[in-house]
């Protein structure tokens, strides 16, 4: 059993949680997902299953597209509402929804964001939510900068293509959003609450896009509990997968050669090698560089990337 399975989890489990569940409903032990929700977020989560598991990182890579609800007023150790709030709430008066989008400004584009203590990133091979929490058991959560900033994982580049504002009702500002893979929606919550002076954290999340998955290939956790029949119909098989990156059909002789781990060259491909070869080698983590390979009868095979000889393909990643 290979493919995409494409859940719109609910809130409450954990992504390890789906994952579990569906591996039990499946009888099937490779099951994994392609990049984290919060257990109180709900929305798109996709997950591979069997053979598809190997195409996990071109999926975790993609863009992603969230509706979220934030609470004004409010700031909290964890970013969102599971959290200790920081402090009294705000007493003044609220800012307009034109000043919330001016502030909006400084997170549209390309920006360093801080993740969350409260995150799945790595400080030194822990997980900093572990470090969050032991920090908190010793009662160090407001402690010095010394202790609090050697702990908090690494700031790394994001994209928000868009932010738009859905409404604004009292202190909840929803907002629909577009990012790039990494981003922190509940530290954009945390940091714009900062710029506009007043805190605040994230009160809900629901994913509506993953790369080119969204809401309407998405079935319900409850639903496949159920009837777990509906999973293996729901299943999108690998040749349909990463439909976004171009598709090149490979000769008997070429499949050999892809199954083998073998560097492909243009006899090796019934047609269309030209232009992809033209690419540089230097830039082989770009998406735009990898080629999905199928057989002749219309299999993926393999997933392509420049090969350090000009003119020929690798198999970065074989299924079969």
């Amino acid at each position: 059993m290979d493919g995409l399975l494409v859940i719109d989890k609910p809130s409450g489990p954990t992504s390890h949680d789906v994952v579990a569940r569906i591996r039990r409903l499946l009888g099937e032990r490779r099951v994994g997902h392609t990049g984290t929700l919060d257990p109180a977020a709900t929305g798109v989560l996709p997950l591979v299953v069997g053979r598809a598991t190997r195409l996990a990182r071109f999926l975790s890579e993609r863009g992603k597209s969230y509706d979220a609800d934030i609470s004004l007023g409010v700031a909290t150790d964890t970013y969102d509402a599971e959290g200790t709030p920081l402090g009294p709430p705000c007493q003044g008066p609220l800012p307009s929804r034109e000043a919330i989008d001016r502030a909006l400004d400084a997170f549209r584009g390309t920006f360093i964001q801080q993740p969350p203590a409260y995150s799945a990133k790595k400080i030194a091979g822990r997980r900093s939510y572990r470090i969050a929490r032991a920090d908190a058991r010793h009662g160090r959560r407001d402690g010095s900068t010394t202790s609090l900033l050697r702990r908090l994982p690494e700031p790394v580049p994001v994209t928000i293509q868009r932010i738009e504002i859905l409404a604004l009702e009292a202190a909840r500002l929803s907002l629909r959003v577009d990012c790039s893979a990494g981003c922190y929606v509940r530290a954009l919550a945390h940091d714009l609450g900062e710029r506009l002076g007043i805190g605040a954290h994230l009160a809900g999340l629901r994913r509506t896009r993953s790369g080119d998955l969204t809401l309407s290939e998405a079935v319900e956790l409850d639903a496949i509990d159920r009837e777990p029949d509906l999973a293996v119909r729901a299943l999108i098989p690998p040749a349909r997968m990463l439909s976004s990156l171009p598709a090149v059909t490979l000769t008997p002789q070429g499949v050999h050669r892809a199954v083998h781990g073998q560097d492909l060259g243009p006899a090796d491909a019934e047609q269309g090698l030209g232009s992809l070869f033209r690419a540089s080698p230097s830039a082989k983590t770009s998406e735009s560089l990898f080629v999905r390979l199928f057989d002749a009868q219309g299999e993926l095979i393999a997933i392509g990337a420049p090969a350090r000889t000009p003119g020929f393909l690798h198999p970065a990643v074989v299924l079969v």
